[in-house]
């Protein structure tokens, strides 16, 4: 295929309460900080570390589907992310401890995982997810 021209994802996300998000996603789900910068007064970032990064793109219609199985039929919205984690139940519940808002149950799918759906701070809706299979090169998800 050859090489990669792009070696990094980075999703920027605008968080009202920095330090609320921050709090979230590097002290609760764990994320490492790996740079920050603060220009003065309340101009700061972050840059945690997610580990791999994927671009999952989907058709409308896949996107209900996902829908249906991981959140009951509650829509998401256009932009979602997902971390992959080893106990979804577990990190579910931590999360929603630490403020997180449940949008819905840990959850086996027919791709089989076990995901759940949680509402974040700075506006943001993530799945975490467990991986119940192997997942080898090029092999299509049902």
């Amino acid at each position: 295929m050859g090489q990669n021209r792009v070696h990094q994802l980075r999703v920027v996300v605008e968080a009202p309460d920095f330090d609320e998000a921050l709090v979230f996603f590097r002290d609760v789900l764990g994320l490492p900080e790996t740079a920050a910068f603060a220009a003065g007064g309340d101009e700061r970032v972050a840059i945690l570390d997610v580990g791999r990064a994927t671009l999952e793109l989907a058709t409308p219609s896949h996107k209900v589907a996902i829908d249906r199985v991981e959140a009951a039929g509650r829509p998401s919205p256009p932009i979602r992310l997902a971390f992959e984690v080893l106990d979804t139940a577990a990190e579910t519940d931590r999360l929603v401890d630490a403020g997180a808002e449940l949008v819905a149950e840990p959850v086996r799918t027919p791709w089989r995982s076990i995901n759940s759906r949680l509402d974040a701070p700075a506006g943001l809706q993530i799945t975490l997810f467990q991986e119940t299979a192997v997942r080898r090169p090029g092999r299509q998800a049902p």
